[in-house]
C-alpha cells in the first residue's frame, strides 16, 4: 500500500482524515469536471480542518491520497477498471490500475487506518432486482467494514425502499443528518422515513465510536440531504429515470455499466442540472465528513487526556 506523507503525518498524530472514492473521477462525471470536483473536494476538506485521501488502485499498488499529476491522469484514463469487493485483490496482485466504488474505497480506508469517508451515493438495490438480483456491493460492505459513510442517500436510480429493507436486515445503522425523511441524492427527500436522525457532526461521531467499543462490526451510512438551492424534485425527475431505466433494459445494459448509463441519459436528460447538483452535495458531504472526523478525533483525545 502507498499513503502519502500527509495523510501518514496525521493519522499518526490523530488528526482527522477523509477517505475519498475515485470512481466518480473515472465513471461518475465527463473530464475535466470530474478532475475539478475532486480537486475542489479535497479543498473543501482541508478548509474544514482535515486531510484528504482520495482512494485508487495505481500498478498495483493500494493508493491513500493522490497527487495533482495523479488525479489529472485519472482523470483523462479510459477503460480504468471499475473496483469492488471482489475483484480490487487480483486488481493488486496482478498490478493494475482501478478506480474504487464505495465498497473498496472502504476496503482501502480501513487498510490505511482511515475511519470517515465521503461519497456522493451508495449504491444499493436496483430496480428489478428481485429478477436480476442486482445488489451493489456496497450494502455488504457497510455491515462489514468499520467506516463512516457520509452520502446524500442512496442514487436515486436504485430502489431505495429496498435499499433500507436490506441495510436493516444487514444491521447497518442509516443516520440521516437534520431531517426525519431519507434523502434521495439529487433530492432532499424519498418519501421514505429515516432509521436514525441525528442533528449534527457530534452525534454522528459518538455513534460511531460507541459501535468500535462496542465490538459491533460494520460501520454507518450518513444521509446527508442535498443543500436546498442545489436540489431537483423526485417529481420531477421520476419521469426521467424511469426513461433511462427503459432505455438501459432496451439495449441490455448489465452490471457494472448500469449506473454510468443512467448517469449519463439523466445528466443529458436535464441538460446537464444532475451534474451541477451532483458536484454540490459531493462537497457538502465532503465538509461533513470532515466535521465528523474532526470530532471523532476530538472524542478519541479526551478519552485519552
Amino acid at each position: 500500500m502507498k499513503i502519502t506523507e500527509e495523510v501518514t503525518d496525521a493519522i499518526a498524530e490523530g488528526r482527522p482524515v477523509v477517505a475519498l472514492e475515485s470512481t466518480i473521477i473515472t465513471h461518475g462525471m465527463p473530464y475535466p469536471q470530474n478532475v475539478e470536483t475532486a480537486r475542489a473536494v479535497e479543498g473543501d476538506i482541508r478548509a474544514s480542518g482535515a486531510v484528504p485521501a482520495t482512494i485508487a488502485v495505481l500498478e498495483g499498488e493500494v493508493c491513500a491520497g493522490l497527487t495533482e499529476e495523479q488525479l489529472e491522469a485519472l482523470g483523462q484514463a479510459k477503460n480504468v477498471a471499475k473496483l469492488s469487493r471482489a475483484d480490487i485483490a487480483h486488481c493488486v496482485a496482478s498490478g493494475g490500475t482501478g478506480a474504487t466504488t464505495v465498497a473498496a474505497t472502504m476496503i482501502g480506508a480501513r487498510l490505511a487506518g482511515i475511519e470517515v469517508f465521503a461519497t456522493g451515493g451508495i449504491g444499493g438495490v436496483h430496480r428489478g432486482a428481485e429478477l436480476s438480483f442486482d445488489i451493489s456491493a456496497d450494502l455488504q460492505e457497510l455491515a462489514k467494514t468499520p467506516v463512516s459513510v457520509v452520502a446524500a442517500g442512496a442514487k436515486a436510480i436504485l430502489d431505495l425502499k429496498k435499499t433500507l429493507e436490506v441495510l436493516e436486515t444487514l444491521g447497518v445503522p442509516v443516520i440521516t443528518l437534520g431531517q426525519d425523511q431519507f434523502p434521495a441524492f439529487w433530492s432532499r427527500r424519498s418519501g421514505l422515513p429515516s432509521p436514525l436522525r441525528a442533528d449534527s457532526a457530534r452525534e454522528v461521531a459518538a455513534s460511531h465510536v460507541m459501535r468500535g467499543q462496542m465490538g459491533l462490526d460494520g460501520g454507518q451510512l450518513v444521509a446527508n440531504p442535498i443543500p436546498v438551492q442545489a436540489e431537483i424534485s423526485a417529481d420531477e425527475l421520476a419521469p426521467v429515470i424511469a426513461e433511462a431505466l427503459a432505455a438501459a433494459e432496451a439495449q441490455n445494459i448489465a452490471a457494472k455499466a448500469v449506473t454510468p448509463f443512467l448517469l449519463d441519459r439523466i445528466f443529458h436528460a436535464t441538460e446537464g442540472r444532475s451534474l451541477t447538483a451532483n458536484i454540490a452535495l459531493v462537497r457538502n458531504n465532503a465538509r461533513l465528513a470532515a466535521e465528523i472526523a474532526g470530532e471523532i478525533a476530538g472524542i478519541r483525545a479526551n478519552s485519552r487526556g
